[in-house]
């Protein structure tokens, strides 16, 4: 019987070949955008999300469409921390400034 070798780093060797492969195609930074625009009303919260919408991200810029001009100059002043926010769901730095419209 063969010894199977012991992987500690938490994901499966296959589960690490994939994530190496999605990041050298440039693939994994295209899915965490997505998944930043997808979650903005799970990350900001329901009272935020009923009136902002993220619309898409473009090289770490997050457009978010406000339904007024009240909320876009309150967002832009919490801006840093909605952020912050942003990239701790995700876990990686994919958010590096927000434009409001």
């Amino acid at each position: 019987m063969r010894k199977q070798k012991r992987h500690t780093g938490g994901q499966s060797p296959l589960q690490t070949a994939i994530d190496n492969l999605l990041c050298n195609l440039g693939v994994r930074q295209k899915m965490l955008e997505y998944e930043a625009v997808e979650r903005w009303s799970e990350i900001v919260g329901e009272h935020i999300a009923l009136n902002a919408e993220a619309a898409k991200i473009v090289k770490g810029v997050l457009t978010v469409r406000t339904t007024s001009a009240v909320w876009r100059n309150e967002l832009h002043l919490c801006k840093a921390e909605l952020i912050e926010k942003i990239n701790s769901a995700l876990g990686s730095e994919i958010v590096k400034d927000i434009k409001f419209r």
